[in-house]
């Protein structure tokens, strides 16, 4: 349960919201569906770098019980969020592409799975990498497809009414 702190001011209850909450929430609104997307990856590869981390400290003889449940978090949220990925997909529209983006996160979760029960920090890499891959071919998609948008829009535009 998420709760918001409260502020008293003269019998007045003022609720106090977290600036970052708040811009967060207003970003995530206002994507487009691919700002969206690379949000999602941006997000998969933020929680791997964590759980790499993790598995770094807990490498050898500092095995530390409290960092295991973290890695399996950060994973686990991973693994959510590319199936948020793949539910985005658009089979008609997206073809082919679709088809092998489908494939691709369902190994990733596989890979996930396993990794996540082995602890296994080369199989979280091979997939941490992919995923980078995969957000920098829509930073460029994005960056094309705004670009595109605007000059349409440029052109389209008629001042006098």
């Amino acid at each position: 349960m998420n709760r918001v702190p409260v502020i008293v001011l003269g019998g007045i209850i003022v609720a106090y919201v977290n600036a970052i909450s708040t811009y967060r929430e207003t970003k995530v609104k206002t994507a487009s569906q691919g700002q969206l997307i690379i949000m999602l990856y941006d997000a998969c590869v933020k929680n791997l770098d964590q759980a790499l981390e993790l598995l770094k400290l807990n490498a050898g003889e500092h095995k530390n019980p409290a960092n295991i449940e973290k890695i399996s978090r950060a994973i686990l949220k991973t693994q959510e969020l590319i199936t948020e990925l793949t539910v985005s997909l658009d089979f008609e529209q997206g073809g082919e592409i679709a088809g092998n983006l489908f494939s691709l996160y369902t190994w990733f979760s596989k890979e996930l799975v396993e990794a996540n029960i082995t602890q296994d920090g080369s199989r979280v890499q091979t997939v941490r990498n992919l995923l980078d891959d995969l957000k920098s071919a829509w930073v460029e998609i994005s960056l094309k497809s705004s670009a595109d948008t605007a000059g349409k829009a440029i052109t389209g535009l008629d001042i006098a009414g």
